[in-house]
């Protein structure tokens, strides 16, 4: 929080009360305790939730975000805390930004993060482009990340809860971006401390599940939802060793992903075999010993730079990266190839490096996030 006076907790120039404030709100706890948290101090808070997918499919659904029930106790935090509330269809938005990309990804044998492109393509652009339009001075989220001022403007950084960090899904927020959005809960140690806010609060999503899986995604099933949207993907083939080898069939490429061990059917001689790469094309599925996921050195492109200077211009450096969300920042080198490309070198092989996953760059030492970009076959 700024330390000069003159600047309110959100670190704008005007008193809470004259400061208009668009919550993008799940429906959740998380952004529901910003929202009343922010409407207690006085702003001028409007609640906006978005609709992303059809009613009828969400309401059977529990744990996930924006969905029937979810725009129901996003609309009662907004009557509790007495501000107001909208819903905006976003459904055929979403659906060209987000799902078809994700179906698509799939089944050209990548493994898509369809939650960084939503806060990308649709939370961050349509739904802050609607803030602008309210006249709203900033943007908060419920998003555990901080944000803070540094010489050159606002830097992404960790949230304080490392078990609760999100900057992996928030890496290809713009700099202009950022100058808009506010973190209010980054600096929180533990989830257990936004519960306490909304039961201090009163709000009945105080004791609500986390969102699981993928939103749009029943019971982390990709495979079926892959199939509503392109009938006759599912085309079976065969289960190869690296050398060709035909080790059994399967149902089709997108029922696995790279890394995967179980549902294979299959054992080697030596030992467990994984999922070394998809060949689409030839629509086998090629596998071996888990030592052959190791890899070192992935290539980038749809570099999304938060340091500082232009990303063309920085000279080969070592950073910290995480090539998956739920792995530690590890330390690598980075050299920039374009504006847009780059090569990471990991200094310690890395198991089960996907094509279609993000690699989040990270300052050395610190909280500092740096950018990143999308992992991808090369030339």
């Amino acid at each position: 929080m700024p330390l000069d006076p003159q600047f309110n907790s959100l670190g704008i120039a005007k008193p809470p009360a004259d400061t208009r404030v668009v919550v993008a709100m799940s429906g959740g706890v998380d952004s529901s305790v910003v929202a009343a948290q922010l409407a207690e101090e006085g702003y001028n808070v409007v609640g906006v939730t978005l609709q992303l997918y059809d009613h009828g499919a969400a309401l059977a659904k529990k744990g996930a975000c924006c969905a029937g029930r979810d725009i129901h106790d996003a609309r009662r935090v907004a009557e509790v805390m007495d501000f107001p509330h909208y819903v905006l269809d976003y459904e055929n938005t979403f659906k060209a930004a987000v799902i078809d990309e994700f179906a698509d990804s799939y089944l050209a044998g990548a493994t898509p993060v369809p939650c960084i492109r939503c806060n990308e393509r649709v939370k961050f652009k349509d739904l802050l482009e609607t803030a602008r339009d309210l006249d709203a001075d900033c943007m908060a989220t419920g998003h555990y990340i901080q944000r803070a001022m540094g010489a050159a403007g606002p830097e992404l950084h960790r949230a304080a809860d490392a078990a609760r960090d999100q900057s992996y899904f928030l890496f290809s927020t713009t700099p202009a971006q950022l100058d808009y959005l506010r973190f209010p809960l980054g600096h929180l140690q533990s989830k257990a401390e936004t519960r306490a806010l909304a039961t201090r609060y009163g709000l009945s999503v105080a004791d609500k599940p986390d969102s699981q899986d993928i939103c749009f995604v029943p019971n982390g099933n990709y495979a079926s939802v892959i199939e509503k949207l392109r009938p006759g993907a599912a085309e079976p083939g065969e289960i190869v060793d690296q050398r060709g080898k035909v080790l059994g069939r399967h149902p089709g490429v997108i029922h696995y992903t790279v890394g995967q061990r179980r549902g294979l059917g299959i054992g080697g001689p030596e030992g467990p075999l994984y999922v070394l790469r998809l060949d689409v094309d030839n629509r086998q599925v090629i596998v071996g010993p888990k030592e052959m996921l190791a890899t070192r050195r992935v290539p980038l492109r749809e570099i999304n730079w938060l340091g500082d200077g232009d990303f063309a211009d920085q000279a080969e450096r070592e950073i910290a990266v995480k090539v998956r969300s739920t792995r530690p920042p590890l330390p690598a080198i980075l050299r920039p190839l374009s504006a847009t490309e780059a090569e990471v070198e990991l200094l310690h092989p890395e198991e089960g490096v996907a094509v279609g996953q993000a690699c989040v760059f990270y300052a050395p030492e610190g909280s500092r996030v740096l950018g990143g970009g999308w992992i991808w076959r090369g030339r």
